[in-house]
């Protein structure tokens, strides 16, 4: 059956790799000026912003029942960064949507759209570290399945 961390764990890498590729992407519009590499980067972002706010809800339903012990900070932590990197996408895609349907040209918006978009790849590198973080080193969402010995008979 799939729980609310598997469901999670699933989601999550499709909003790190569309804004990555995105990004990567607009670098690539800067500097070589072609139009393709922007639009791909515009809809990589949506792409990856929808899929943000996915991963954000479906993190919210991971995380229900996890607020106790040892847990509380790093879950915490996690879910602080989760909502930047959320609220920062949103504003980027606004920003970038704005700027796309308006046709609005100007260099200094180019750069400031491109900043953007660089923060938000840094608060996504660093929501993805505390996630991996609360799974590697505090083992959150992980079920530990142990063997059953007790059918095995001694001779």
């Amino acid at each position: 059956m799939i729980t609310a961390p598997h469901l999670h764990a699933m989601v999550i890498h499709f909003p790190i790799a569309l804004l990555t590729a995105g990004f990567l992407s607009e670098l690539v519009a800067l500097i070589s000026k072609k139009q393709f590499f922007r639009n791909a980067s515009f809809y990589l972002l949506i792409l990856g912003t929808l899929g943000a706010i996915a991963a954000y809800v479906s993190g919210s339903y991971a995380g229900d029942g996890m607020t106790d012990g040892l847990l509380q900070k790093p879950l915490g932590m996690h879910e602080e960064a989760a909502l930047v990197t959320l609220w920062l996408a949103i504003i980027t895609a606004l920003t970038r949507g704005a700027m796309y349907f308006f046709n609005y040209q100007k260099a200094w918006a180019k750069w400031a759209s491109f900043l953007f978009y660089a923060i938000l790849i840094g608060a996504v590198a660093r929501t993805g570290y505390l996630g991996g973080e609360l799974v590697f080193k505090h083992g959150a969402g992980i079920e530990l399945v142990l063997p059953d010995f007790s059918d095995q008979s001694t001779e």
